[in-house]
């Protein structure tokens, strides 16, 4: 087996389809693959008459050429119905349905900015995306419909439903898709280049403001080609050409499409090279072991806790799932017994991590198969094809090997910036490179090891959640006197929310209580599900700053 030094040279060599070349741009070096379109739209082009199968949606099968149709149908409404610029934001908040990937390559087609909502947001956050992106038109669903009326009707955004009910009436300014998106037409002509912005997703930050992250259309085709070069690297490193598995790559959608994993190495992975995507309606260990037999999936990529819940289904046994060569994803670390138990329980399905996040478009170091069994701590080798890594301290400096600081990366694959945030964006990209905020080392062998979050931030079976924020929205409750959130290291998720509350003298709450509170102020992924309650004040350093670290211990640790 070669080494994965030699094996990322030969793939990245002149005139191999991964060409890695250096280039200075802005002052900055970095490697970038040489034959990378430099537009989105022309991965889009080239599903063009494909009659190969491309979605699977419940009984619905949708063929490259069908998307296409119907994509130039939308970017032809957009541009000649609702008016959409070069450059206009438009939402997209509903559930993965097949249109989510129709408007969302039909929005980049046109030059217009695809704005991803959360479709688990409550009206006040969609409110604020809403308002701060500008949108000009929501592509949503009939429930995102409901929760978006007032917030589009306050900006002027007017609103294009999918999947409407015949029976249920919607305002005027609710046009149905099928009215809208007449097929027979042509995608309208626009001139893009790799500096036009593409994609805004938003990510909470630590004060509990959300920021929307601008990557362009650039940036996105150097992120599909870096996913892609990973196998290829993985096969040269067995001296392979291909997989080996004789089956074509299938991969199956269990993540929402709103999230930067399942839209960009999962959704645009398949886009781009015609591979064939199984989506689902929710998560469904049972449904997800049908379709993964039915449809002869390869690819599983989720959060650890949806592995787990696959292998911990009793009817496990009951499907053929030999088809699978990964099985893993990002977003959460896996616990070492995961892996090892995934190792095991596949015939061909090896373990598989990305540390990546919305900043890197997903990509980062990628942990697989042997390096993963022997590394299971490891979120992979480093530098990768395209991506310089650096751990360093308080000022900026790089550490030796071996020594603990912040993380730091370079990559042709990182957001050009934060929506209208510059104070944010100079603190978080400095010089071309990415401060993640996260605490680790590397070893002697080039593997990095994440110790821990600088950013007061949980990873709740991949959902971010900021502590800043849920502890906000307790301090609301008139009965709440002081509030500490924090995560606590669970099997199955990874992380849960917990949270210490000091209730005022002389009155009383209840968990119950508190958790109806919270409901209506924040998603139901934020709301904690451990909470302690104490009358005295909680513990803080000389500092006067919160001990977070030592409350699990002092709150939780006699709790089951």
């Amino acid at each position: 087996m070669r080494s994965y030094q030699e094996a990322m040279a030969e793939v990245s060599a002149p005139g191999q389809p991964f060409e890695v070349v250096s280039v200075e741009r802005d002052g900055v070096s970095q490697r970038v693959f040489k034959n990378s379109p430099t537009t989105v739209r022309q991965f889009f082009d080239l599903a063009r008459g494909v009659e190969s199968i491309f979605l699977v949606y419940e009984d619905e099968e949708w063929t490259f050429r069908q998307v296409m149709d119907e994509v130039d149908a939308l970017g032809y409404a957009l541009v000649h119905h609702y008016g959409v610029k070069k450059g206009d934001r438009v939402g997209i908040a509903m559930r993965n349905y097949p249109e989510w990937v129709i408007s969302f390559a039909a929005i980049l087609s046109i030059g217009a900015v695809s704005v991803s909502l959360n479709a688990w947001w409550t009206g006040d956050e969609l409110d604020y995306a809403i308002n701060d992106s500008g949108l000009s038109v929501l592509i949503a669903d009939a429930e995102r419909v409901r929760r978006a009326l007032r917030p589009c009707e306050r900006v002027g955004a007017r609103l294009l439903g999918v999947r409407l009910s015949d029976t249920e009436v919607f305002p005027e300014m609710v046009e149905r898709w099928s009215d809208v998106v007449v097929k027979g037409v042509d995608m309208p002509s626009v001139e893009l280049d790799a500096d036009t912005d593409a994609t805004i997703l938003y990510t909470s930050g630590t004060t509990g403001v959300p920021k929307g992250a601008v990557s362009t259309h650039g940036t996105i085709c150097q992120t599909i080609m870096a996913f892609s070069s990973g196998a290829q690297v993985q096969a040269a490193r067995r001296d392979e050409q291909e997989e080996g598995s004789g089956m074509a790559p299938c991969f199956i959608l269990i993540v929402p499409l709103f999230h930067v994993t399942g839209c960009i190495p999962v959704m645009m992975s398949c886009f781009s090279w015609h591979f064939k995507l199984v989506m689902m309606y929710r998560w469904d260990p049972d449904r997800a072991l049908a379709l993964i037999e039915r449809h002869r999936v390869t690819n599983f990529v989720g959060v650890p806790t949806q592995a787990w819940d696959l292998m911990e289904s009793p009817n496990f046994t009951k499907y053929d799932t030999s088809s699978l060569s990964a099985v893993g994803g990002g977003g959460a670390p896996a616990p070492s017994t995961l892996v090892a138990r995934v190792e095991h329980t596949f015939s061909r399905g090896r373990p598989s991590l990305g540390y990546g996040m919305t900043e890197t478009n997903a990509y980062g170091p990628q942990n697989f198969g042997e390096d993963y069994v022997t590394h299971p701590t490891s979120t992979g080798r480093v530098p990768t094809i395209v991506m310089d890594v650096d751990v360093r301290d308080e000022s900026a400096r790089p550490l030796p090997i071996g020594e603990s600081g912040e993380i730091w990366m370079k990559s042709p694959t990182l957001i050009r910036g934060y929506w209208r945030q510059p104070e944010a964006t100079a603190a978080t990209i400095v010089d071309g490179w990415l401060r993640t905020g996260d605490l680790g080392h590397i070893n002697d062998e080039g593997f990095l090891f994440i110790e821990d979050r600088a950013k007061d931030m949980i990873i709740r079976a991949g959902e971010n959640v900021y502590s800043a924020r849920v502890e906000s929205a307790i301090y609301e409750h008139p009965a709440v006197y002081e509030a500490a959130v924090f995560g606590l290291s669970h099997e199955r998720l990874g992380e849960e929310v917990a949270a210490v509350v000091m209730v005022r003298d002389g009155m009383d709450l209840t968990i119950e209580e508190l958790r109806a509170f919270l409901s209506t102020r924040l998603a139901g992924f934020m709301i904690p599900t451990r909470f302690a309650f104490t009358r005295e004040p909680l513990p803080r350093n000389p500092a006067s700053k919160l001990m977070k670290r030592e409350m699990p211990e002092i709150y939780f640790s006699s709790v089951s």
